[in-house]
């Protein structure tokens, strides 16, 4: 697969001779003139780099950096500019861009920028083809009774052809686990698509899950066929289904309902069987009550719903045996690095909140490996700061597991102000085994 990338500025004389000195490259080139259809772009297409002017017609470049970097915080962004002044590259790199040009562009110096970012391009998808090819990279999702628990429903769940939706907090899997229903379910073999609903216009989206026919507006030059009819026979995931807009909510509703939609423009129903798994990070049955979600599709998407804790609701030996497997994982993948924790940096690890979730702890353990040489563990130095100096890296003695478990259930209860049931739910166990613990750590609580 070529490497991509989306070249965003609107002075077309610096596109094309971008455009030229990338596809000379065997690089894959998409174009935009605004930041608004540069995010469009991204959002649909997940380009390796983007080149994104400072200066655009309908916004300035700094909240699109900001925009994309919410989109996919891996995003590889450079910065151009014909204004060159430090304080706006200051701010650039503080918001994650990768590197800062200066208009006129010297080619040969972007071409060793190109080189260094190509080898951390390489890197990025060797690691995402080995952490997220499906249901290969682990029989299950922990060792605890909770997590064994949802393992079993998702294998549940693909046996079947029902709707999903899958709900937690970004970076819990979401995506993994649509992959492995995909895979474990009889529609494996058959087209898997992922949309992202999130930052992208309503008729963009509309273009995109439905197609359109020529002329059905400015752009559309020729008839293109919707996401829906590429995944015919298979199945379609999509993600951040909770931003989907207003205008979209009956049309997909018409597609759950009937197996039927029209593309933009057209009149002609095309018929497609399709398994659908939507995700969302946000709490639906609130976006129900506020007018702002179909109460109607919400229920048609609820048919199988799958709820994954995050980290922090996780139990402690849960987190230590994904941390192992997220390190083996990468290990392989990057072909060296440490392979093992220092008891202290394993401590950490389990303590820390990982507000980011599973993503975060990804992307920090795959940054140590790639720092780390030739060592054989990773300690307690090797971790971040906010780890190695937040408010529960205390500097005391080790904490046994036990312990950390013990602490975080009495967090746990205290969270839910003594109620078991949603507390038992937070953990991801069942009451008996909330119970067991509670015993076993002389734990007590009120409530039902």
């Amino acid at each position: 697969m070529s490497r991509s990338v989306l070249l965003v500025d609107d002075d077309g004389g610096i596109l094309t001779v971008l455009s030229r000195f990338f596809e000379k490259r065997d690089w894959s080139v998409l174009r935009a003139a605004t930041g608004a259809r540069a995010l469009d772009h991204y959002g649909a297409e997940r380009p390796d780099l983007v080149l994104l002017d400072l200066q655009l017609p309908d916004m300035n470049g700094l909240p699109v950096l900001r925009r994309l970097r919410e989109l996919d915080e891996d995003a590889r962004v450079i910065m151009l500019t014909g204004h060159g002044d430090i304080e706006t590259a200051v701010e650039a790199m503080r918001l994650g861009a990768a590197n800062f040009l200066t208009k006129p562009i010297e080619l040969d110096h972007l071409g060793a920028i190109i080189e260094g970012q190509e080898e951390r391009i390489a890197l990025r998808r060797r690691v995402r083809a080995a952490t997220d090819g499906g249901p290969e990279l682990a029989s299950d999702l922990g060792p605890s009774e909770g997590m064994r628990a949802i393992a079993d429903r998702i294998d549940r769940i693909a046996a079947g052809d029902g709707t999903v939706l899958l709900q937690g907090e970004t970076g819990t899997g979401k995506g993994w686990v649509a992959r492995r229903i995909h895979d474990h379910s009889d529609r494996r073999g058959r087209p898997f698509v992922e949309v992202n609903c999130g930052g992208l216009s309503a008729t963009f989206l509309d273009s995109e899950l439905f197609g359109h026919e020529k002329g059905a507006f400015t752009d559309a030059k020729d008839r293109k066929e919707g996401l829906f009819e590429v995944a015919d026979g298979g199945t379609i995931f999509l993600d951040e289904i909770g931003d989907l807009s207003p205008e979209l909510q009956p049309k997909l509703l018409k597609v759950l309902e009937n197996r039927r939609f029209r593309r933009l423009g057209g009149t002609r129903e095309i018929a497609v069987d399709v398994r659908l798994i939507a995700a969302t990070n946000r709490a639906l049955e609130d976006q129900v009550r506020s007018g702002g979600f179909r109460e109607d599709l919400y229920y048609r998407l609820n048919v199988l719903p799958l709820e994954l804790p995050a980290l922090r609701d996780r139990s402690p030996d849960d987190v230590a045996w994904l941390a192992h497997r997220i390190l083996a994982e990468l290990a392989d993948a990057i072909n060296g690095g440490p392979t093992t924790f220092s008891d202290d940096a394993l401590r950490l690890l389990v303590q820390y909140d990982w507000p980011g979730n599973i993503r975060e702890m990804r992307n920090v353990l795959e940054r140590i490996l790639i720092l780390a040489g030739d060592t054989e563990q990773i300690t307690r130095s090797r971790l971040p700061a906010e780890m190695r100096s937040g408010p529960k890296a205390d500097r005391g003695e080790p904490m046994t597991l036990e312990e950390v478990e013990r602490r975080h259930l009495a967090r746990v209860l205290e969270r839910t102000e003594g109620n078991r049931s949603q507390a038992a739910r937070l953990l991801g166990i069942s009451r008996a085994a909330l119970y067991d613990k509670m015993d076993r750590f002389g734990l007590r609580a009120v409530g039902r």
